[in-house]
């Protein structure tokens, strides 16, 4: 068993297919095959079920898969601390809330730019869910999620707190008319967010009924459609203040145990800390005043 074999299990358990994970991996089915199948005989279990549309994991499968990540990142951080003499420098992969990059991370990436040209810095976007099973997969070194978070495997720290508030049309004067709107439609990011899941959770309190959600990937293509009077949505009263002064859209405040959420910054617990990791999070405290927890 090798990481080239792992990675090779990876790459098919993720596409359930033989023959997309050869297209991904630059290689061809045979080879794809041939590798699942002394990675197999060497374990001593099927990692896979065949069939006609492709492949499934197997419960020996599932249990195998999170090694994969770890392991990589054990060489990637072997290889990134023999080479780390103190200057940051090489890859740096993290993630990001949409609402987050879009409003608070534009000038400290700039800086970090600037500061640190040597590094490759790639931010990816996401739901709260995502990011953290990227950054447990080790496919992140770190990301900036919404609390709380509670998991064995991640350190975390308080970046800021951020106000939720509900967006509306104009034309709502209160929350309390909502109950009053035929099929109410929420204006959310995809599952796995967590202001989607609190505004559900705040209009069942209320007992409101709502059609299916209407899933956006663009923070502002969600205010647009609320601003044109679609639906509903939950954001940091920060994200929407713009939309809000222009007169685009109305914002309401909701009860106290409800408005308040921390945005975090994970990362795993017991991976190393490059010198371009270590900076960026400096840079990251002196913007935000950061407190670790």
């Amino acid at each position: 068993m090798d990481i080239s074999d792992l990675r090779v299990f990876e790459a098919v358990s993720r596409l359930g297919s033989m023959n997309r994970a050869a297209q991904e991996l630059n290689t061809v089915q045979s080879n794809v095959t041939t590798r699942i199948r002394t990675l197999e005989q060497d374990l001593g279990v099927s990692l896979f079920q065949r069939h006609a549309r492709g492949v499934s994991i197997t419960p020996a499968g599932q249990r195998v898969l999170p090694f994969v990540g770890r392991i990589a990142r054990l060489l990637a951080d072997a290889r990134t601390a023999a080479q780390d003499e103190g200057a940051p420098s090489g890859a740096l992969s993290l993630g990001s809330l949409e609402t987050t990059a879009a409003l608070r991370l534009s000038g400290l990436l700039s800086r970090f730019a600037k500061t640190h040209p040597a590094v490759r810095l790639v931010l990816t976007t996401g739901t709260t869910r995502k990011l953290l099973d990227e950054v447990i997969a080790c496919r992140l070194e770190g990301a900036f999620v919404a609390g709380p978070v509670s998991h064995p495997e991640l350190h975390q720290q308080v970046v800021f707190r951020e106000e939720l508030v509900l967006v509306t049309a104009r034309n709502l004067r209160s929350p309390d008319e909502l109950a009053s709107v035929p099929e109410l439609k929420t204006i959310v990011f995809q599952v796995g967010c967590s202001y989607r899941q609190r505004l559900e959770t705040s209009l069942a309190e209320r007992g409101i009924v709502t059609a299916r959600p209407l899933e956006f990937g663009s923070l502002e293509a969600i205010i647009n459609c609320v601003s044109a009077g679609v639906g509903i949505t939950l954001l940091p009263r920060s994200v929407v203040a713009g939309a809000w002064q222009e007169g685009r859209i109305a914002i309401h405040k909701l009860p106290p145990g409800r408005a308040e959420v921390d945005t975090l910054f994970v990362r795993r617990a017991d991976g190393y800390v490059s010198s371009a990791l270590s900076a960026f999070l400096d840079m990251a405290h002196a913007s935000f005043s950061v407190s670790g927890t």
